[in-house]
């Protein structure tokens, strides 16, 4: 009989925790919710509501009271959120330049920021450098309930997400995965996620792929990623490595890779060949407005910059560019038969002189019916993608662990 009760209480406990986590999830993705909202999408009623809600405000510091909504008639409802002065994340956006430390609290505002000069490229001393800014960086933070929940670390290369570790940049890792390293020296879980992915989870959760299934995110940075959304899902493959599109050949006869292949999509797209196909075509004699800058000054927003003006030569660069890049990705739209492309990255900033040869090298390479449902847009999050992407990769890791 004692069994036969502690199973139920188990059943119970597990019924419970699960609850509270779909309490919490909701709240962070909708922002605020009533307690009868609460009830209609968790199909629970408003009684049980009520006493997960006051344990979780009350006993756990995960949610407050934001405000009184209208009523036509009886009691005005109550609005709940997460709460915005108790826990908080510490996101780490690592680059290949450079490296930004950001404290998130639970309604994605930033408490705190410090960008350091810490690149991955070529940087043997990276992980002791970065944990001593981190520790830096916890000192010098003046919150009212400095509850540190997790950190969250997202990065271009390789990653298998399960233990951290980057093939890409095993510089990263001291002695042993980032992860690893992080949890030990600080106390608290670390998620590790690709820069791509994070940014298609970002749009996917909270931007212009909300609401729909099947996204794909193309990161055109420095280099060239591709995030995936799966029947809702983000797609990472049996080690973590799906999307790696820059490292699909598209030139056999082409330039040599950073990755030691030849005419990746990478060389031929990304923002550093365009910068230096512009320096290029500048000491070649072509004519244009960015030939007056200089070197030093010939930058990605220059380059946009001198398209807006009409400048032929930055517009027939970001059309070549946009052509290569709309072959890569008229592959992954066979593959995956998405809804939406986002477009994220430094050379989004091009707008419509990117976007219209993607569009067209689509209308191209893509057989007609995958085009009937597709649609091609710049992200309206920018830079936020990636940042509110990671932020959303750890709190549902938070929410997975929640007891």
């Amino acid at each position: 009989m004692a069994e036969v009760e502690d199973l139920k209480a188990s059943i119970i406990d597990i019924k419970k925790s699960r609850l509270k986590r779909s309490i919490l999830s909701e709240l962070y993705f909708s922002g605020s919710s009533t307690l009868a909202e609460l009830s209609r999408l968790l199909n629970t009623s408003v009684p049980s509501t009520t006493t997960l809600v006051k344990e979780l405000t009350i006993q756990e510091h995960w949610i407050v009271e934001s405000g009184i909504g209208a009523a036509k008639f009886g009691r005005k409802p109550i609005f709940y959120s997460l709460n915005p002065d108790y826990h908080w994340i510490l996101i780490l956006d690592i680059s290949t330049h450079a490296t930004k430390l950001m404290a998130f609290n639970l309604q994605n505002e930033v408490l705190q920021e410090k960008d350091i000069n810490l690149p991955i490229e070529r940087n043997p001393d990276f992980s002791n450098r970065l944990r001593e800014e981190i520790a830096d960086f916890l000192e010098d933070l003046r919150l009212p309930h400095p509850s540190l929940k997790a950190i969250g670390v997202s990065m271009p290369g390789l990653i298998n997400p399960e233990t951290g570790q980057n093939y890409t940049y095993p510089i990263v890792q001291g002695g042993g995965a980032i992860k690893s390293e992080l949890e030990a020296q600080f106390g608290v879980p670390t998620y590790v996620i690709n820069d791509s992915k994070a940014t298609v989870l970002g749009e996917h959760r909270f931007g212009l792929g909300r609401g729909k299934k099947h996204v794909l995110a193309i990161n055109i940075d420095w280099g060239v990623g591709l995030g995936i959304m799966v029947n809702g899902e983000l797609l990472n493959g049996a080690s973590g490595f799906a999307g790696e599109l820059g490292h699909i050949q598209m030139d056999p006869d082409g330039e040599l890779c950073q990755c030691g292949k030849v005419g990746c999509l990478d060389v031929i797209t990304s923002a550093s060949t365009l910068l230096r196909k512009v320096k290029e075509g500048i000491k070649q004699g072509k004519a244009s407005k960015l030939a007056n800058l200089g070197d030093a000054k010939v930058n990605i927003e220059t380059v946009v910059d001198a398209a807006n003006e009409g400048d032929g030569f930055a517009i027939d660069l970001l059309h070549q560019i946009g052509i290569q890049l709309g072959r890569g990705l008229s592959i992954a739209v066979h593959l995956f038969n998405p809804e939406i492309i986002v477009v994220d990255g430094v050379l989004a900033k091009a707008g419509r002189f990117f976007i219209n040869p993607i569009e067209q090298a689509i209308n191209k390479y893509c057989l007609v019916d995958f085009k009937n449902d597709l649609s091609i847009q710049v992200s309206e999050l920018g830079d936020r993608s990636k940042l509110l992407g990671t932020l959303s990769f750890v709190m549902e890791g938070i929410l997975e662990e929640l007891v």
